[in-house]
């Protein structure tokens, strides 16, 4: 997967984070609010690698040039 690529996936998790965001304001239920916060670190793991994968790629990248 290239840069580019990991970056795009780390976009769309963070718009399906920004959607969770936007549930768990919405919600009142104690037990929903649980497994949107739950989703929520989930998403942002997810986000985390990607971003870590892009920069692994852009530093091989760089040391290729």
């Amino acid at each position: 997967m290239s840069a580019e690529e990991s970056l795009q996936a780390a976009e769309e998790l963070l718009t399906r984070l920004e959607a969770a965001r936007a549930r768990l304001e919405g919600t009142e239920d104690p037990q929903q609010a649980i497994e949107v916060l739950a989703e929520l670190a989930e998403l942002a793991k997810q986000i985390e690698a990607q971003l870590q994968r892009a920069r692994t790629e852009a530093e091989a990248d760089a040391a290729e040039s």
